[in-house]
């Protein structure tokens, strides 16, 4: 799958095809656009840093994947973002349908853990064991956490509407 050496058709090809799938998980991770957007150049680099061969698509995608949840770990654990507050820009999230935002809301209100597993299932539409594969945990674990994860959006998405 993997071209060797590493070319330039084959890098454009590769962020076309996945930046937006990679936009939404770390921005989903990372609570705001700027830090996205650099945990997602930081996956592409990583890519280009050392070139890998990919067995099939699917485990292409896998690895971006993989390596963003790393790099959005390790980032929240870096002595700035845990000192300071993240600004949730306005801007990153107005685009989306009032109902859609509020469900994007709830979910960002999440935590770490289960946004990831939200965001694998619904939007990316991995199976549960795929989900296990990719984030290393086992599948009863990720079906606990999806359950969760629903059971605090049920909660969350109901006083939102309960407010109105």
């Amino acid at each position: 799958m993997n071209e060797f050496p590493l070319t330039k058709e084959y890098i454009e090809k590769i962020i076309d095809k996945y930046s937006d799938m990679l936009i939404r998980i770390t921005f989903i991770q990372m609570k705001n656009m700027s830090d996205a957007e650099d945990v997602s150049q930081d996956v592409f680099l990583k890519l280009i840093e050392k070139p890998r061969h990919f067995e099939s698509e699917e485990h292409e995608k896998a690895w971006l994947i993989r390596v963003a949840i790393n790099l959005c770990k390790d980032r929240k654990k870096t002595a700035w973002l845990r000192n300071n507050k993240t600004l949730l820009l306005q801007g990153s999230i107005c685009i989306i349908s009032e109902e859609k935002n509020d469900i994007l809301e709830a979910i960002m209100d999440l935590p770490s853990k289960y946004r990831s597993i939200i965001l694998l299932f619904y939007y990316e539409r991995y199976s549960i064991k795929e989900i296990s594969n990719l984030v290393g945990v086992r599948e009863s674990t990720v079906c606990s956490q999806l359950r969760r994860a629903r059971e605090l959006l049920k909660i969350k998405l109901k006083g939102d509407f309960d407010d109105e």
